[in-house]
Protein backbone atom coordinates (compact mmCIF):
# COMPACT_ATOMS: atom_id res chain seq x y z
CA UNK A 1 0.00 0.00 0.00
CA UNK A 2 1.38 3.42 -0.92
CA UNK A 3 2.20 5.97 1.77
CA UNK A 4 -0.21 8.95 1.78
CA UNK A 5 1.24 12.18 0.38
CA UNK A 6 1.07 14.08 3.68
CA UNK A 7 2.98 11.32 5.45
CA UNK A 8 5.66 11.32 2.76
CA UNK A 9 6.19 15.06 3.21
CA UNK A 10 6.40 14.72 6.98
CA UNK A 11 9.03 12.02 6.58
CA UNK A 12 11.01 14.17 4.13
CA UNK A 13 10.85 17.22 6.40
CA UNK A 14 11.86 15.22 9.47
CA UNK A 15 14.80 13.65 7.67
CA UNK A 16 16.14 16.64 5.80
CA UNK A 17 18.30 17.97 8.64
CA UNK A 18 19.98 14.59 8.82
CA UNK A 19 20.38 14.58 5.05
CA UNK A 20 21.78 18.10 5.08
CA UNK A 21 24.22 17.13 7.80
CA UNK A 22 25.31 14.08 5.84
CA UNK A 23 25.79 16.16 2.71
CA UNK A 24 27.81 18.72 4.66
CA UNK A 25 30.00 15.99 6.12
CA UNK A 26 30.74 14.69 2.63
CA UNK A 27 31.02 18.14 1.07
CA UNK A 28 34.48 19.50 0.52
CA UNK A 29 35.89 16.21 -0.77
CA UNK A 30 35.62 15.23 -4.39
CA UNK A 31 37.49 15.14 -7.68
CA UNK A 32 38.09 18.85 -8.15
CA UNK A 33 41.57 20.22 -8.83
CA UNK A 34 42.90 23.70 -8.17
CA UNK A 35 46.30 25.00 -9.13
CA UNK A 36 48.15 28.26 -9.33
CA UNK A 37 51.37 30.17 -8.84
CA UNK A 38 52.82 32.45 -6.18
CA UNK A 39 54.73 35.52 -7.38
CA UNK A 40 55.99 38.84 -6.06
CA UNK A 41 54.39 42.07 -7.25
CA UNK A 42 56.69 42.09 -10.29
CA UNK A 43 55.54 38.62 -11.35
CA UNK A 44 58.66 36.72 -10.29
CA UNK A 45 57.92 33.21 -8.99
CA UNK A 46 58.28 32.64 -5.25
CA UNK A 47 59.48 29.33 -3.82
CA UNK A 48 58.58 27.84 -0.44
CA UNK A 49 55.42 29.86 0.03
CA UNK A 50 52.94 28.08 2.26
CA UNK A 51 49.53 27.82 0.55
CA UNK A 52 46.53 26.66 2.54
CA UNK A 53 42.87 26.32 1.59
CA UNK A 54 39.98 25.90 4.00
CA UNK A 55 36.51 24.75 2.96
CA UNK A 56 33.91 27.45 3.62
CA UNK A 57 31.29 24.98 4.90
CA UNK A 58 33.63 23.20 7.28
CA UNK A 59 36.64 25.11 8.56
CA UNK A 60 38.17 21.94 9.99
CA UNK A 61 38.64 20.69 6.41
CA UNK A 62 42.00 22.14 5.36
CA UNK A 63 44.62 21.33 2.74
CA UNK A 64 48.08 22.84 2.52
CA UNK A 65 51.15 22.69 0.34
CA UNK A 66 54.32 24.65 -0.49
CA UNK A 67 55.11 26.37 -3.78
CA UNK A 68 57.81 24.90 -6.03
CA UNK A 69 60.87 26.63 -7.51
CA UNK A 70 58.60 27.93 -10.25
CA UNK A 71 56.16 29.20 -7.65
CA UNK A 72 53.60 26.56 -8.63
CA UNK A 73 51.23 24.74 -6.31
CA UNK A 74 48.17 22.51 -6.67
CA UNK A 75 45.51 20.65 -4.72
CA UNK A 76 43.64 17.47 -5.64
CA UNK A 77 40.52 15.83 -4.26
CA UNK A 78 38.52 18.99 -3.66
CA UNK A 79 34.76 19.23 -3.50
CA UNK A 80 32.56 21.81 -5.17
CA UNK A 81 32.18 25.09 -3.32
CA UNK A 82 33.95 28.15 -1.98
CA UNK A 83 37.31 27.86 -0.28
CA UNK A 84 39.39 30.36 1.66
CA UNK A 85 42.95 30.51 0.35
CA UNK A 86 45.86 31.86 2.40
CA UNK A 87 49.47 32.24 1.21
CA UNK A 88 52.37 33.34 3.41
CA UNK A 89 56.12 33.08 3.51
CA UNK A 90 59.30 34.56 5.06
CA UNK A 91 59.55 38.31 4.45
CA UNK A 92 56.11 38.67 2.84
CA UNK A 93 52.76 39.89 4.05
CA UNK A 94 50.10 37.15 4.02
CA UNK A 95 47.47 37.08 1.28
CA UNK A 96 43.89 35.93 1.82
CA UNK A 97 41.34 35.41 -0.95
CA UNK A 98 38.23 33.39 -1.74
CA UNK A 99 38.31 30.86 -4.57
CA UNK A 100 35.53 28.77 -6.08
CA UNK A 101 36.18 25.14 -7.01
CA UNK A 102 34.07 23.14 -9.44
CA UNK A 103 34.21 19.39 -9.97
CA UNK A 104 32.41 19.70 -13.30
CA UNK A 105 34.78 22.08 -15.11
CA UNK A 106 38.44 23.00 -15.32
CA UNK A 107 39.15 25.55 -12.61
CA UNK A 108 41.10 28.62 -13.72
CA UNK A 109 44.68 28.97 -12.56
CA UNK A 110 45.00 31.16 -9.46
CA UNK A 111 47.82 33.71 -9.31
CA UNK A 112 48.70 34.85 -5.81
CA UNK A 113 50.82 37.99 -5.59
CA UNK A 114 52.64 38.62 -2.33
CA UNK A 115 53.97 41.96 -1.15
CA UNK A 116 57.30 42.36 0.64
CA UNK A 117 56.84 43.12 4.31
CA UNK A 118 57.46 46.81 4.99
CA UNK A 119 59.48 46.29 8.18
CA UNK A 120 63.00 44.85 7.89
CA UNK A 121 62.86 41.23 8.90
CA UNK A 122 59.09 41.45 8.84
CA UNK A 123 56.58 39.11 7.31
CA UNK A 124 54.27 36.41 8.52
CA UNK A 125 56.76 33.54 8.71
CA UNK A 126 60.24 33.90 10.20
CA UNK A 127 61.01 30.21 10.67
CA UNK A 128 59.98 27.86 7.87
CA UNK A 129 60.59 24.76 10.01
CA UNK A 130 57.75 25.93 12.27
CA UNK A 131 55.22 24.97 9.58
CA UNK A 132 55.20 21.58 11.28
CA UNK A 133 53.60 23.13 14.37
CA UNK A 134 50.90 24.76 12.26
CA UNK A 135 50.15 21.54 10.38
CA UNK A 136 50.02 19.51 13.59
CA UNK A 137 47.78 22.09 15.24
CA UNK A 138 45.31 21.95 12.34
CA UNK A 139 45.30 18.15 12.49
CA UNK A 140 44.65 18.14 16.24
CA UNK A 141 41.84 20.67 15.79
CA UNK A 142 40.17 18.35 13.28
CA UNK A 143 40.51 15.54 15.82
CA UNK A 144 38.88 17.78 18.48
CA UNK A 145 42.02 17.64 20.65
CA UNK A 146 41.79 21.32 21.41
CA UNK A 147 44.28 21.63 24.28
CA UNK A 148 46.97 19.89 22.26
CA UNK A 149 46.13 22.01 19.22
CA UNK A 150 46.51 25.19 21.27
CA UNK A 151 49.97 24.05 22.35
CA UNK A 152 51.05 23.54 18.73
CA UNK A 153 49.66 26.90 17.61
CA UNK A 154 51.41 28.65 20.50
CA UNK A 155 54.73 27.05 19.57
CA UNK A 156 54.19 28.25 16.01
CA UNK A 157 53.60 31.81 17.23
CA UNK A 158 56.71 31.75 19.41
CA UNK A 159 58.69 31.22 16.22
CA UNK A 160 56.58 33.64 14.18
CA UNK A 161 55.22 36.42 16.42
CA UNK A 162 53.90 38.38 13.41
CA UNK A 163 51.61 35.49 12.45
CA UNK A 164 48.68 37.11 14.19
CA UNK A 165 46.09 35.23 12.13
CA UNK A 166 46.96 32.06 14.03
CA UNK A 167 45.51 33.72 17.13
CA UNK A 168 42.14 33.17 15.48
CA UNK A 169 42.77 29.41 15.42
CA UNK A 170 43.67 29.51 19.11
CA UNK A 171 40.44 31.39 19.87
CA UNK A 172 38.47 28.80 17.88
CA UNK A 173 40.00 26.04 20.00
CA UNK A 174 38.99 27.74 23.24
CA UNK A 175 35.49 28.29 21.86
CA UNK A 176 35.04 24.67 20.87
CA UNK A 177 36.31 23.39 24.23
CA UNK A 178 33.80 25.64 26.02
CA UNK A 179 36.22 28.18 27.49
CA UNK A 180 34.19 31.13 26.24
CA UNK A 181 35.96 33.69 28.43
CA UNK A 182 39.39 33.04 26.92
CA UNK A 183 37.95 32.78 23.39
CA UNK A 184 36.13 36.09 23.83
CA UNK A 185 39.30 37.80 25.02
CA UNK A 186 41.26 36.67 21.97
CA UNK A 187 38.49 37.53 19.50
CA UNK A 188 38.29 41.04 20.98
CA UNK A 189 42.07 41.34 20.79
CA UNK A 190 41.93 40.42 17.09
CA UNK A 191 39.13 42.93 16.45
CA UNK A 192 41.05 45.76 18.12
CA UNK A 193 44.32 44.96 16.35
CA UNK A 194 42.61 44.77 12.97
CA UNK A 195 41.49 48.39 13.39
CA UNK A 196 45.08 49.62 13.15
CA UNK A 197 46.96 46.80 11.39
CA UNK A 198 46.39 47.04 7.63
CA UNK A 199 47.94 43.58 7.13
CA UNK A 200 45.01 42.09 9.05
CA UNK A 201 42.30 44.37 7.66
CA UNK A 202 38.55 44.02 7.63
CA UNK A 203 38.55 40.28 6.96
CA UNK A 204 40.12 39.48 10.33
CA UNK A 205 37.76 41.91 12.05
CA UNK A 206 34.84 40.13 10.40
CA UNK A 207 36.12 36.74 11.54
CA UNK A 208 36.63 37.98 15.09
CA UNK A 209 33.08 39.35 15.24
CA UNK A 210 31.70 36.14 13.75
CA UNK A 211 33.62 34.18 16.39
CA UNK A 212 31.90 36.20 19.11
CA UNK A 213 28.57 35.56 17.42
CA UNK A 214 29.28 31.83 17.38
CA UNK A 215 29.93 31.92 21.12
CA UNK A 216 26.56 33.61 21.66
CA UNK A 217 24.83 30.91 19.60
CA UNK A 218 26.47 28.20 21.70
CA UNK A 219 25.07 29.94 24.78
CA UNK A 220 21.64 30.23 23.15
CA UNK A 221 21.84 34.04 23.20
CA UNK A 222 20.49 34.47 19.69
CA UNK A 223 19.74 38.20 19.92
CA UNK A 224 23.33 38.94 20.91
CA UNK A 225 24.56 36.55 18.21
CA UNK A 226 22.52 38.41 15.58
CA UNK A 227 24.10 41.69 16.64
CA UNK A 228 27.65 40.34 16.29
CA UNK A 229 26.87 38.72 12.95
CA UNK A 230 25.37 41.98 11.64
CA UNK A 231 28.56 43.80 12.62
CA UNK A 232 30.62 41.05 10.99
CA UNK A 233 28.72 41.28 7.70
CA UNK A 234 28.86 45.09 7.79
CA UNK A 235 32.65 44.99 8.08
CA UNK A 236 32.92 42.71 5.04
CA UNK A 237 29.64 43.14 3.08
CA UNK A 238 30.83 41.50 -0.13
CA UNK A 239 32.04 38.30 1.53
CA UNK A 240 29.57 35.61 0.49
CA UNK A 241 31.48 32.96 2.44
CA UNK A 242 31.04 34.89 5.66
CA UNK A 243 27.29 35.27 5.09
CA UNK A 244 27.00 31.59 4.20
CA UNK A 245 28.91 30.45 7.28
CA UNK A 246 26.65 32.54 9.52
CA UNK A 247 23.68 30.79 7.88
CA UNK A 248 25.31 27.44 8.62
CA UNK A 249 25.71 28.31 12.30
CA UNK A 250 22.03 29.18 12.65
CA UNK A 251 20.87 26.21 10.56
CA UNK A 252 22.80 23.74 12.69
CA UNK A 253 21.16 25.28 15.77
CA UNK A 254 17.60 25.15 14.36
CA UNK A 255 17.46 28.92 13.82
CA UNK A 256 15.63 28.58 10.51
CA UNK A 257 14.50 32.19 10.06
CA UNK A 258 17.99 33.51 10.76
CA UNK A 259 19.58 30.87 8.53
CA UNK A 260 17.19 31.84 5.73
CA UNK A 261 18.29 35.47 5.94
CA UNK A 262 22.01 34.75 5.68
CA UNK A 263 21.82 32.03 3.02
CA UNK A 264 19.70 34.43 0.97
CA UNK A 265 22.31 37.17 1.45
CA UNK A 266 25.06 34.81 0.27
CA UNK A 267 23.02 34.00 -2.85
CA UNK A 268 22.60 37.71 -3.57
CA UNK A 269 26.31 38.44 -3.19
CA UNK A 270 27.29 35.57 -5.50
CA UNK A 271 24.26 34.42 -7.57
CA UNK A 272 26.26 31.83 -9.51
CA UNK A 273 27.29 29.91 -6.37
CA UNK A 274 25.05 26.80 -5.97
CA UNK A 275 25.57 26.13 -2.25
CA UNK A 276 23.29 28.87 -0.80
CA UNK A 277 20.38 27.68 -2.98
CA UNK A 278 20.89 24.14 -1.74
CA UNK A 279 20.70 25.25 1.88
CA UNK A 280 17.76 27.56 1.16
CA UNK A 281 15.93 24.51 -0.16
CA UNK A 282 16.62 22.63 3.07
CA UNK A 283 15.50 25.59 5.18
CA UNK A 284 12.23 26.05 3.29
CA UNK A 285 11.53 22.33 3.44
CA UNK A 286 11.98 22.38 7.21
CA UNK A 287 9.61 25.35 7.36
CA UNK A 288 7.02 23.27 5.40
CA UNK A 289 7.17 25.79 2.53
CA UNK A 290 7.38 23.25 -0.24
CA UNK A 291 6.81 25.68 -3.11
CA UNK A 292 9.88 27.76 -2.19
CA UNK A 293 11.86 24.60 -1.40
CA UNK A 294 11.21 23.31 -4.91
CA UNK A 295 12.18 26.66 -6.44
CA UNK A 296 15.50 26.80 -4.58
CA UNK A 297 16.35 23.15 -5.25
CA UNK A 298 15.62 23.62 -8.94
CA UNK A 299 17.81 26.73 -9.01
CA UNK A 300 20.58 24.70 -7.39
CA UNK A 301 20.26 22.07 -10.13
CA UNK A 302 20.64 24.68 -12.88
CA UNK A 303 24.03 25.56 -11.35
CA UNK A 304 25.11 22.04 -10.37
CA UNK A 305 23.19 19.54 -12.52
CA UNK A 306 25.40 16.51 -11.88
CA UNK A 307 27.19 14.88 -8.99
CA UNK A 308 26.35 13.38 -5.61
CA UNK A 309 24.62 16.47 -4.25
CA UNK A 310 22.53 16.86 -7.39
CA UNK A 311 21.39 13.23 -7.16
CA UNK A 312 20.34 13.79 -3.56
CA UNK A 313 18.35 16.91 -4.48
CA UNK A 314 16.61 15.10 -7.35
CA UNK A 315 15.48 12.39 -4.92
CA UNK A 316 14.11 15.02 -2.53
CA UNK A 317 12.25 16.75 -5.38
CA UNK A 318 10.72 13.45 -6.47
CA UNK A 319 9.42 12.88 -2.93
CA UNK A 320 7.98 16.39 -2.69
CA UNK A 321 6.26 16.34 -6.09
CA UNK A 322 4.55 12.96 -5.77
Amino acid sequence: MSIPRIHRLIVVAAAVLFIAGLAAAQAGRGIGRLGGVCTDLQGNPLENIKVQIVFSQNESLKFDTVSSKKGEWSFLGLGTGNWNLTAFGPGYDPVNQAVYVSQLAVNPKVTVKLKKAEKPGGGFIQDESSFAFLDKGNQLYREQKYDEAIGQFQQFMEKNPAAYQVRLSIADCYREKGDFEKATGIYNEIIEKSKTDTALGKEMMAKGLAGLGNIMVKQNKLDAAQDYFKQSIASSPKDEILAYNVGEIFFSNQGLDEALKYFDLASQIKPEWPDPYLKLGYVYLNKADNANAVAKFEKFLTLEPEGERAALVKNILNAIKR
